[in-house]
């Protein structure tokens, strides 16, 4: 699918990974719609981009708000062909820890978030998508979902959150089989450690000890080469129904 002349909405695309991807998607000449809860940077960038940005502050886990900043998406770019979902937390805690079990409030926001969040974006941005006259080979859509690393070596403390990602990866393909009769693709990407809000505010000393671990190369990822992957899986129609580990070889210890 070809970038320029599109229509994309990127979740969480107001700081790290998002607003990288929403800035790429913008240089090469996509319309972008930016869903974000924090107004003040979510606003900033919009404008920063100019015409070929909107922003949006939506809660991705609310039904209503989702539907509405779709149906705006459109109305105001006339169409939308790629979904890329970004937002997430990392809520720490371990399953019983010293102040007992994990509160059962807590790990629902977390998948709430991250999976249902998702999901949300997902359904509601392909049935948009669906209207759209497909390319050459059938294509109508895009979809992105952003897993992790810890969906596959989640660490201790990380239970909800690992437990969210792994299911993320796992979406993955029965949508995309399911998608395939609509001419939408769906893949995902799994970043290991990378350069954003979450990480960048660890003391330097934790920042080199993650860098550290990195087999090749020795340094945590640029939301760039996020945004990067992001942009070849748009427009290389042969990725589907993947999850693509983007982590520098890195596979996470216990703690």
């Amino acid at each position: 699918m070809k970038i320029a002349g599109s229509v994309a909405l990127v979740t969480g695309g107001a700081s790290g990974l998002g607003e990288a991807t929403a800035r790429a998607l913008v240089n090469a000449g996509a319309k972008v719609a930016i869903f974000d809860m924090d107004q003040e940077r979510g606003y900033a960038l919009a404008q920063e981009l100019g015409d070929s940005a909107k922003f949006f502050a939506i809660d991705i886990t609310s039904e209503e708000a989702v539907a509405s900043a779709i149906d705006s998406t459109v109305e105001a770019f006339g169409a939308l062909h790629a979904a890329i979902n970004c937002a997430g937390v990392a809520t720490p805690g371990k399953i019983v820890g010293k102040k007992g079990p994990l509160p059962l409030d807590r790990f629902n926001k977390v998948v709430a978030i991250n999976l249902s969040g998702t999901f949300n974006i997902m359904r509601l941005a392909a049935v948009k998508m669906m209207e759209n006259a497909p390319n050459e080979d059938g294509e109508k859509g895009v979809v992105i979902n952003t897993a992790s690393v810890a969906a596959f070596e989640g660490q201790i403390g990380q239970a909800a959150y690992a437990a969210s990602k792994a299911a993320v990866a796992g979406l993955t393909l029965p949508a995309a089989r399911e998608f395939a009769d609509y001419g939408i693709r769906v893949v995902c990407i799994a970043p290991g450690l990378f350069m954003t809000p979450m990480l960048m505010g660890l003391p330097e000393k934790a920042q080199q000890s993650l860098a550290e671990m990195m087999p090749l190369p020795k340094r945590l990822g640029y939301p760039s080469e996020y945004a990067a992957l992001a942009m070849h899986i748009i427009e290389n129609a042969m990725l589907n129904g993947e999850t693509i580990r983007l982590d520098a070889a890195l596979r996470m210890a216990a703690k």
